[in-house]
């Protein structure tokens, strides 16, 4: 492998759990918070296992892992169990309760990448609270690096990255040199569960926090969220006996 050394950068997000049915505030601007369990975002997890696993699978490629994580002080704790899976060192960008738009994510990310010397970011492909599933291309936009999205399997061969991704019947492999940015599949892996004795490990290994102005970023929301709400109930469907019957129903509701 000519490839020398992998300096990883794995961004994750802190969201609502993947369990809790989201609810809609009293003020209809977003969702409840208060009283809600955060985890780290299922797509970031993947991210920081195919990380790890990449240095697992390789002798001495991987010179360090590097995650980091834009959102308030409480976002430590999602990088504390990523540090205690196995990445060297994390940063925490400081923006409060603040949802950070995915274009000002992608140019606090390129600032990081920037200081940190990084030739291959792994992110997930979408957060789970907004789906806008955009950062990953805007920051390979911003650096110019090619990019592979919805990855299910990641190789290094020769000087090149290697990645599956799920299409429509099948799937389709793409190659690129580094640096390149790949967004990562559900299928991709399978992320460890953290052990006691790597969580302790993890509090003495860097955590690093800054705020957007350190990094000359501004942050300022470019979109205005007018009204949060539940979606529409669905109403209860009924049996019908015979096709006749079937067909009857439908013209009387006018689908056919």
């Amino acid at each position: 492998m000519s490839v020398k050394s992998l300096r990883i950068l794995v961004p994750v997000k802190r969201v609502i759990d993947y369990a809790i049915k989201p609810r809609v505030n009293k003020t209809q601007t977003g969702v409840e918070t208060t009283g809600v369990k955060f985890s780290i975002n299922p797509f970031c997890d993947i991210a920081v296992e195919e990380a790890i696993r990449i240095r697992e699978g390789t002798k001495g490629l991987v010179e360090n892992i590097h995650v980091v994580s834009a959102g308030p002080t409480k976002a430590q704790d999602i990088l504390r169990q990523a540090l205690a899976k196995g990445a060297d060192n994390s940063t925490l960008i400081e923006t409060g309760d603040k949802e950070v738009e995915p274009l000002s994510v992608a140019k606090l990310l390129q600032k990081v990448i920037e200081e940190d010397n990084s030739n291959l970011v792994i992110l997930g492909k979408q957060a789970i609270d907004d789906d806008s599933g955009q950062t990953g291309q805007i920051l390979a936009g911003l650096l110019n690096w090619p990019q592979a999205t919805n990855a299910s399997k990641v190789e290094f061969k020769d000087d090149k990255v290697f990645v599956t991704r799920e299409i429509d019947g099948g799937s389709e492999t793409v190659s690129a040199s580094l640096p390149m940015i790949i967004t990562t599949d559900l299928r991709l892996n399978e992320p460890r569960y953290v052990t006691l004795p790597n969580i302790m490990k993890a509090k003495k290994k860097p955590l690093k926090k800054v705020k957007p102005a350190d990094l000359n970023i501004d942050i300022a929301s470019r979109l205005e969220t007018i009204k949060v709400e539940e979606p529409a109930k669905r109403e209860a469907g009924i049996k019908v006996g015979t096709v006749d019957e079937l067909i009857e129903k439908l013209k009387a509701s006018g689908s056919l």
